[in-house]
């Protein structure tokens, strides 16, 4: 199950005492605290606290900025104006902590991103949860044969099965050498620490994750990509509702300049003006690369 029957009384006595409090709130942020939304099959994020809201950001840009914002009449055209820009540190004023339960493996790749605050569930004190990722058939793809780091068609019929079953039969009998080494009848039974190196990657862990909006949105440019891998996209397209709701000035312009724009090179703005003027530009008269090109294709469409 996502959450446990203690987490769970939790965030219900946290929901049914309310308290005032004379900091900013975001209304649409006060709607998700701590509800847990369900990713993949045993996973969830939950807002846990968060700090500041899209005022926020006009507010650390008016005092940087001074007289420079004049010209900007109001807060949303101001933070396009930034995100326009490049301009990170007003959105570094908002934060928000997630408490999220993920797959050890999905896990790994998240803590790339080296900009935020984690504290997760130890397992030299605890003993993990019997709960492990195992794919939804659509899932079960092949490696992909151009691309080194990513799927291919979806795997069918007995091979499917099959790679479903040893998954499964895998993560069992790893678990049940876990407990029988940490649990021996009159023994005293292996450290935790040493017993959690024959778990698998698929099994769940949980951390609290704290990061500023601008870190948060680099994550979720990454992550909420098309091409990010399935099982942490799902995590980003889940923060993103999230984050819409609570900065919607900061989440519309982040979708109009970094999720759905594209940056240029100078050689390929080249190419742009001189297709403009009338030119039939070739991959060989670009001077890109084959590679450059096949990706500049893909953004002209």
């Amino acid at each position: 199950m996502p959450l446990s029957p203690e987490q769970q009384a939790e965030i219900t006595e946290q929901r049914g005492a309310p308290q005032q409090t004379l900091r900013a709130v975001s209304e649409g942020m006060e709607a998700h605290l701590y509800t847990a939304y369900p990713v993949l099959d045993h996973g969830f994020i939950r807002v846990v606290d968060y700090m500041g809201d899209d005022a926020a950001i006009c507010q650390a840009a008016r005092v940087s900025y001074g007289k420079g914002t004049k010209s900007v009449q109001n807060d949303e055209g101001l933070i396009r104006y930034l995100m326009r820009h490049w301009h990170s540190t007003p959105f570094e004023m908002c934060e928000i902590k997630l408490h999220v339960k993920l797959p050890v493996f999905v896990a790994r790749q998240w803590i790339r991103h080296r900009t935020a605050n984690v504290n997760e569930y130890s397992a030299r004190y605890s003993i993990l949860d019997r709960e492990f990722y195992i794919p939804a058939p659509e899932h079960l793809n092949a490696q992909s044969v151009v691309n080194n780091q990513g799927r291919g068609a979806a795997l069918e019929g007995e091979e499917a099965d099959r790679v479903l079953r040893l998954l499964r039969e895998d993560a069992m009998r790893c678990y049940d050498h876990y407990e029988e080494m940490i649990s021996q009848e009159g023994q005293q039974g292996l450290a935790r620490e040493l017993a959690r190196m024959n778990l698998p990657a698929n099994i769940y862990t949980q951390w609290y994750w704290k990061v500023d909006l601008h870190n948060l949105l680099h994550f979720l440019r990454l992550r909420a990509d098309s091409h990010a891998q399935y099982e942490i996209r799902v995590y980003a397209d889940e923060i993103c509702k999230v984050v819409a709701d609570w900065v919607p000035f900061a989440y519309r312009a982040f979708e109009d300049y970094r999720m759905g724009g594209a940056t240029l090179s100078a050689t390929a703005l080249d190419c742009v003006r001189r297709m403009l003027k009338g030119e039939s530009v070739t991959q060989e008269t670009s001077g890109m690369s084959k590679g450059e090109w096949r990706e500049f294709e893909g953004l002209l469409g």
